[in-house]
Order: C-alpha cells, then sequence, then structure tokens
C-alpha cells in the first residue's frame, strides 16, 4: 500500500522555462541490490511521472536482460516535475544507476552529471563494499550526499545499527539520516524534501556559449544517433547547426526532448538541465561519450573535460560460428561500443576460429552481458574464449609490449621479465568468515593489507569487518566470487580497484591438437601450476573432442616442452569382417592398406573443436 502524499501537487506536463535554481540534478547510488530501481519506482509514482497504469517494478531497467537478471546495466535518466507545498516548482532530474562492480564505469558517467546523490543503505545489511566504493567516487566529484536507510518494513530490520554505522564510518551527521522503505512507499516524501533543501542547483553560464556534456548515446535507426547530454552553458535551441568538439564533426539535429521517462521532444534545454539531441548522423563512429556539443557558429572554444577513458580488465576473443557473419559481428559491436564506451575491441585472426574480434571488458559480468546482447539484439551465434587478463612484457630487446592475448606472448628466451596486474580487493563479511576468506585469498597467490570493525556485535562472530587484499587480478577472474560466496555461506560483499602491476612467474601454456598448437586454448598459468594444469586441461579435452577416423594427440606444452599427452582413439572399421580364413597375407594386405589411409588421412583431415572445449580452460580448477 503505497503511503499518500497531501503536501505534493505533481504533474508530468512541462512547466515551460525553468529558473536554474529551481533545478536539481542527482543519481541514486549503492550497492548491488539494496534497493536503487525500487525507490526509483517510488519517485516516479510519487512526482506523478508514471500513472498507477503504467507503473511495472523496476520500470527503469528497460532491458529484458536488467529483468532477467535482477540486476541494473545501464544509467537511465529521467526529468521529473515537483510542486512543494508552498507552491515552489521544481524540476527534477533522476539517473538511476547500476550496482554491481562491473559497471562503476556508468556510475562514474552518470555521477559526472549531477550535483548530488541519494546514497542507499539496506537496513538488514548495511555497509557494503561497494557502498564505500561509490561514496569515494561521489566525494572526489564534490557531490553532496544524502544517506538514505532503505528496507525498513523488513522484520530482520536494524535502521538504528545501520544509521550509526553511516555517522561512524562514513562521518554523516546522524540528523542527515533517512529512513524510508521504496517497497511501501514510507519515506519518500521526506527524500523529495531532502533533494530540493540539500542539493544545490546546477552552476553554469546560461548566456555563455554552448557547452554540453555527452554522458550517453544509443542509435536509431529514424533518428540516427542519440546523444543523452547534460547541458553545462548555454542554450540548445532553434535547431541551430552544432559540431562534436573532439570528434570535429557537424551536424544539424532532428529534435531535442527529455526522458518522461520515454523519450519527449521539446523546444529546448537551457543550462543545467539533462536531455537528449538527435544528431541525425547514421555512422556510429562520429559520436563519443564525453565529448562536447556546442554550436557550429559562434560556439565554445574550450571543451568540457569529459570522461577518464575505462580501461579494460578481462580480454577474450568473439568468434562468430557462421564465418559470413563477420561483418554483421562488427556492425553489432560498433553500436554497443556507442551506448558503452568501457567496451574496447579490434580485429583478430585465429587458426582455429578464423576471423573474429578480440574485446576488453571491466569483469567477468561485462563479458556475460555484452555477448548476451550481442547474440539477443543482433542475432548473432558467437563462440567466446576463455577470458585472460592483460601482461606487461620486457623482451630482451628492451622493447616493452602489452600483451592481452596468450597467442601474442613472446618465447621464455626473449622476455627479461612479466608483469601482471594486482587488484585491492575489499570483502565485508561476518568476523566468524574471516578465516575462510584469509584462506581463499592464500590459494590465490594473494597477500592480505588490513581489517577495519564497521560494528562491533554482542556476538563477537557477528561483527561485520571490512577487510582489504592484494591479489593478482587472473586469480580473482575465474570461480574466485562462487568461491567466496560458498565460503562465506552468501555472506561476503565484494568490490576490487586496480592496483599497480607487479612482476610474475607465468608461462604459456599452449595446447596441441593433432600436432598443431591451438591458440584458442592457449592460457597464461603461474609457472608453479603449469605442469599440473596442462595434465588436467588435456583430461578434459580428451572427453570433449569427438573421435575421428584416425588418432588424435591431443599434447599441453610449456617453453616448448611437451608436459602431458592424451590420445582421442580412432573409429575403426573391421576390414577384416568378411575374411573367415584363407591365406594371413590377404588380411594383412588389407590392414596395412587401412593404416596408410588413416595415415593419409591425418596429414589431410582437420578436427573441429567443439565450443565446450573453449570453456574447458575455465573450469582448470576443477
Amino acid at each position: 500500500m503505497l503511503i499518500e502524499n497531501p503536501h505534493l501537487i505533481a504533474t508530468a506536463a512541462t512547466i515551460g522555462d525553468v529558473d536554474q535554481s529551481q533545478i536539481r540534478n542527482f543519481s541514486i547510488i549503492a550497492h548491488i541490490d539494496h534497493g536503487k530501481s525500487t525507490l526509483a519506482d517510488r519517485i516516479l509514482e510519487n512526482t506523478g511521472a508514471i500513472s498507477a497504469r503504467e507503473m511495472q517494478q523496476q520500470l527503469l531497467d528497460s532491458m529484458d536482460l536488467e529483468r532477467e537478471k535482477g540486476i541494473t546495466i545501464k544509467a537511465q535518466a529521467v526529468r521529473l516535475n515537483f510542486t512543494t507545498a508552498d507552491d515552489e516548482h521544481f524540476e527534477l532530474n533522476l539517473i538511476d544507476t547500476p550496482g554491481h562492480v562491473d559497471f562503476a564505469y556508468e556510475v562514474s558517467r552518470a555521477l559526472a552529471a549531477c550535483e548530488g546523490a541519494i546514497l542507499v543503505v539496506d537496513a538488514t545489511q548495511g555497509i557494503q563494499a561497494q557502498t564505500l566504493a561509490n561514496v569515494y567516487q561521489a566525494l572526489d566529484m564534490d557531490l553532496k550526499l544524502i544517506p538514505v536507510v532503505n528496507k525498513i518494513d523488513l522484520p530482520s530490520a536494524e535502521p538504528e545499527r545501520v544509521a550509526l554505522e553511516l555517522v561512524d564510518v562514513i562521518g554523516f551527521d546522524a540528523d542527515e539520516v533517512l529512513f524510508v522503505s521504496a517497497k511501501t512507499g514510507e519515506g519518500i516524501e521526506e527524500i523529495l524534501k531532502a533533494i530540493v533543501d540539500r542539493i544545490p542547483p546546477p552552476a553554469g553560464d546560461a548566456d555563455a556559449p554552448l557547452r554540453a556534456l555527452v554522458f550517453d548515446a544509443k542509435y536509431d535507426s529514424f533518428k540516427g544517433v542519440l546523444v543523452y547530454v547534460r547541458v553545462i552553458d548555454g542554450v540548445l535551441n532553434n535547431r541551430q547547426p552544432l559540431r562534436l568538439m573532439e570528434q570535429e564533426r557537424r551536424f544539424e539535429p532532428v529534435e531535442y526532448g527529455y526522458f518522461s521517462p520515454t523519450l519527449t521532444t521539446d523546444v529546448k534545454l537551457q543550462a543545467g538541465q539533462v536531455g537528449y539531441v538527435a544528431t541525425g548522423l547514421k555512422g556510429v563512429q562520429d559520436s563519443r561519450v564525453g565529448d562536447t556539443v556546442t554550436t557550429e557558429r559562434d560556439g565554445a572554444v574550450e571543451p568540457l573535460i569529459g570522461y577518464q577513458s575505462a580501461k579494460p580488465m578481462v580480454f577474450a576473443g568473439l568468434y562468430p560460428t557462421d564465418p559470413d557473419q563477420y561483418p554483421e559481428l562488427r556492425e553489432a559491436l560498433e553500436r554497443l561500443t556507442l551506448n558503452d564506451a568501457s567496451l574496447h575491441w579490434q580485429p583478430e585472426t585465429s587458426a582455429a576460429l578464423g576471423f573474429g574480434f578480440r574485446c576488453g571488458f571491466l569483469g567477468l559480468l561485462h563479458m556475460e552481458i555484452i555477448q548476451e546482447r550481442l547474440e539477443r539484439e543482433f542475432g548473432l551465434e558467437l563462440i567466446a574464449t576463455a577470458p585472460s587478463v592483460g601482461y606487461e612484457v620486457t623482451r630482451t630487446n628492451g622493447h616493452e609490449l602489452l600483451i592481452d592475448s596468450p597467442a601474442e606472448m613472446p618465447a621464455s628466451n626473449e622476455v627479461t621479465e612479466i608483469r601482471e596486474p594486482w587488484v585491492k580487493l575489499s570483502v565485508t563479511v561476518p568476523a566468524r568468515y574471516i578465516g575462510a576468506v584469509m584462506g581463499l585469498i592464500d590459494e590465490r597467490r594473494g597477500e592480505f593489507d588490513q581489517l577495519d570493525y564497521l560494528d562491533h556485535a554482542e556476538d563477537e562472530g557477528d561483527s561485520r569487518v571490512l577487510a582489504t587484499f592484494n591479489v593478482p587480478l587472473g586469480e580473482v577472474l575465474v570461480e574466485f566470487y562462487d568461491q567466496l560466496k560458498s565460503r562465506t555461506q552468501g555472506y561476503a560483499a565484494l568490490d576490487y580497484q586496480l592496483a599497480p602491476y607487479r612482476a610474475a612467474k607465468v608461462q604459456k601454456l599452449e595446447i596441441l591438437v593433432n600436432g598443431d598448437p591451438v591458440d584458442a586454448l592457449s592460457t597464461i598459468v603461474p609457472a608453479e601450476h603449469a605442469t599440473r594444469q596442462g595434465r588436467a586441461l588435456v583430461s578434459s579435452l580428451k572427453k570433449l573432442i569427438p573421435r575421428q577416423l584416425f588418432d588424435v594427440p591431443i599434447q599441453a606444452a610449456v617453453g616448448g616442452r611437451i608436459v602431458s599427452r592424451e590420445t582421442v582413439r580412432a573409429l575403426r572399421k573391421n576390414v577384416l569382417a568378411k575374411c573367415y580364413g584363407g591365406d594371413v597375407s590377404r588380411k594383412r594386405k588389407l590392414l596395412e592398406k587401412q593404416k596408410a589411409g588413416k595415415k593419409r588421412m591425418k596429414m589431410l583431415g582437420s578436427v573441429e573443436v567443439p565450443q565446450e572445449a573453449f570453456m574447458a580452460v575455465l573450469k582448470l580448477r576443477d
């Protein structure tokens, strides 16, 4: 049952020209599953942006994938018109953000378009690792934070304890903390009042030359590239010719508008407002997130700072199962890059898989989402190689290389030093599980950094701690999160940040099928584990590669030395089936003829490696 709000008069209609002091731009940030999207739903309802008939759960999570997985993937913007009891009109621009660590780049882009943020914390779980990461990100941008304790309606909620955590750990004043239930609507009125009272209006000169920051973009078949902008200075109106300063691309806009939350056309966008511009551009490479839109005539001289490029952490190859779909895969990646600036890709060729692309992702979930979007939205069938991290390599001639594919790793006698990326892991967990977490970190070649208590429960084992560790990124990729959840009975929460590279003792593990190296199955592993993992991988591949009419040897090689071998035995036709005795030389002649045929087949035949074989690399730890 939603609580009625007698003090608010809401309307979905456009207010018209709004004084800049009446605009508020804000985001909702939180750890994953703490209720951001549900809180956004209640705010939309209470401001009248959505009627009861149009309302549905997680309204701003418009992608099918977001609804299926129950997570926010893309930041979404919406304009809300809000009138207070004193008859003051305000325009609120809300940007709902993802909570998963892989989509932190989406959060940073959303925060750059705002002056404040609502920090949501679950009343049953308290501060988590990603909560602190989002707080530090917002504080670095000088945003005003409104702390909100959500889910106070749950029987296990402890709002006072969580509020005390916000005061002790982050440093809020006790009277700043708001208590709400996004499910029932309790406390939404106080949040809206706090947005108006606490978050400052946008700065910017309405009379200066136009400067609008592109914080997102998408492709529309009818209107071309749509750029989502936050107008910093000046006004967008009169359909004047515009240009993108970084790309040096001129265009005449098709239309302007804002999000309500559907695209709604408007005659102009003024300083401080958030909206979109339909550019009419058909080339997706013509626009980039972080660019500055200005007028073609008498435009701005200096562009806005924009965004720091996201650095990919995980690399994998994507190949179409049908080679004829290669151009379609390229076009699909171009479209996704427009919408997701953190995706990096470049063409590559594999002897085993043909033509494809080497893609860089922010994490494994990001990789999974991109692959599913390519398959669903563009109708592609893909093969993905095992993910790897990027290594810095110093060759004997002094040249420095950045290797993101095992196939590019030079021979060991040409390498002076290899450095691998590390991450700083933050884990929040009840104190009784800290031993299990440290055991997992030790297995993954990690090292302990520090331990802080977030609260002090009566039973010391129930006290929640924030533990930080330094771990090689490659060790976090495969099954780390599953193992962490398993060993802590689901209580652990994880966040990580990229740390400096360190020298590593790693080797390239190469797989040969029928004497030919399969570059897509190659991987880089710690030197002390190379032999064991080579044997495990060869053993797995033997079960997965189908039998041929000739013997197929599968070998694992490290530094040019074979460390393991298995043979997939040939399917053998019984050529002696109709020989019921007689001279043995006839039988011998038939067997020799079969042997020669198999030898010729082995030289000319090709072995098809199934998709499951590439996934076997991920299961080495089993």
